[in-house]
């Protein structure tokens, strides 16, 4: 029945609601997420960047730990970022999180569909997605999670289930203005697993929206690997 219902309203809904560009508003074809323009201006990270948290750099090694990273300790085996936040992808981010514009996560799943190639994610498989969860004062006031918004929407496209083991239990407020010792600090003791979850024996993909220091990944990812998972990766859309 969902699949019929969904033959029925996706044409209707190209009806009367055409496609438009997610960064400049141009109308575009049906399938098409981004115009010609907006999509050429993404910035993909590609090699030279850090193996560990996607940095790039300029250079011809090909893949590196980059000094904010070396003889550092995280929680995850790596955290792949797909694009820049830049331009065009960070205003979608905003507009996403804060203009409640919730149909751009389609966009921005598709970056990520493609990050699943990523040689640190080829060969490895998830057994599930975990979307970073919001405090729920946080998801009260915005109403939704982008996180678990962009998980769903990259689940439709690789068929990995979302679960939601984790919960945030201390609003740590915006850490925009932290630096990643200070991040760490803030996010201690932020993230706890729920009750009745269990996570053992399981391979997680940690998804969110934007990787900025790793700090809250990180966190996220000690919950899990703690509560007896076998290896936690993470995958965000861009990196700040």
């Amino acid at each position: 029945m969902h699949g019929i219902l969904e033959a029925i309203i996706e044409p209707l809904g190209s009806l009367f609601f055409p496609a438009h560009c997610g960064g400049c508003g141009r109308s575009v074809s049906e399938h098409e997420l981004l115009c010609r323009t907006c999509d050429s201006g993404l910035e993909r990270i590609r090699p030279p960047r850090c193996d560990v948290c996607s940095q790039p750099y300029s250079g011809t090694t090909p893949a590196f730990t980059c000094p904010n990273c070396h003889g550092d300790q995280f929680s995850f085996d790596c955290a792949v970022a797909v694009v820049r936040s830049r331009g065009v992808v960070r205003e979608m981010v905003h507009r996403l999180k804060y203009g409640r514009e919730m149909w751009l996560a389609r966009a921005m799943a598709s970056w990520m569909y493609n990050g699943l190639s990523d040689p640190r994610l080829r060969g490895w498989t998830a057994d599930a997605l975990v979307p970073v969860p919001l405090h729920p004062r946080k998801l009260r006031e915005r109403e939704f999670n982008q996180s678990e918004l962009l998980a769903n929407e990259l689940s439709r496209l690789c068929k990995i289930p979302v679960i939601a083991p984790l919960a945030r239990v201390r609003d740590t407020g915006t850490q925009t203005r932290l630096d990643r010792n200070h991040r760490r600090q803030n996010l201690r003791d932020a993230f706890v697993l729920r009750k009745n979850a269990d996570v053992a024996d399981t391979n997680l993909l940690l998804v969110d929206d934007v990787l900025t220091t790793g700090s809250t990944l990180d966190a996220c990812a000690a919950v899990l690997m703690r509560s007896g998972a076998c290896s936690v990766r993470a995958l965000t859309a861009a990196r700040g």
